[in-house]
């Protein structure tokens, strides 16, 4: 099986500017860790509505929507949690004009390790297993988009990485415009076997195929 050679494309801090460096070339995750305990109770208030809510708009009317859909005075950590990752997330991607999901997922979203046709993404798992994404040494890229699927895409399952819970990150796209980067490959933590849930924040570019 062909390999990569071995180059270093994450980017893992606990203070907020570590996502900067999703802009350099052979980074394609960038990872700020946090420590949401003291969310806890309103993050068990969203899950328990189900939640799902999708806005889209520039920066100042995603501010205006959520805090509609989201009572600041019975949520208010998370709700200004939520707001200030768009914030940072407007000032990396230098987007006008963003989407935003936040949702309680209860089913298996991505099964296969893939790449995003995207720019950049951010997202947050609030509640429940993070994100899992591959370092460059452990992808056959060969292996994208083939029957074979994971198996022939993972070197090492014994590397696999995963975002922690609470974690803020940013991924890079297929179309990201800089020449010479590659698009970070990762997929969805498995949750339908085990009954778990995920509160998931995504917030996105104009430019993606897919919401």
């Amino acid at each position: 099986m062909k390999t990569t050679a071995s180059v270093q494309n994450w980017a893992i801090g606990t203070t907020p500017d570590v996502l900067e460096n999703i802009h350099q070339k052979d980074i394609n995750i960038a990872v700020y860790e946090r420590d949401l305990t003291e969310f806890e109770a309103e993050i068990e208030h969203l899950l328990e509505q189900n939640i799902e809510l999708k806005l889209s708009g520039d920066a100042a009317t995603i501010h205006e929507e959520l805090k509609k859909a989201i009572d600041p005075n019975t949520s208010p950590q998370i709700t200004q949690d939520i707001l200030d990752l768009v914030d940072l997330f407007k000032g990396i991607s230098g987007s006008e004009k963003i989407r935003l999901l936040l949702a309680t997922i209860n089913v298996n979203m991505c099964r296969k390790f893939h790449t995003d046709v995207n720019d950049i993404r951010m997202l947050c798992t609030y509640s429940g297993p993070g994100t899992l994404w591959l370092t460059e040494d452990n992808i056959n890229r060969n292996g994208l988009g083939t029957p074979e699927g994971n198996a022939s895409i993972v070197i090492d399952e014994g590397k696999i990485q995963q975002a922690k819970t609470g974690a803020a990150i940013l991924l890079k796209g297929a179309i990201y415009p800089k020449e010479g980067t590659k698009a970070v490959v990762h997929r969805s933590p498995t949750i339908e076997e085990s009954g778990e849930r995920r509160l998931l924040l995504r917030v996105d570019t104009g430019k993606f195929r897919y919401f």
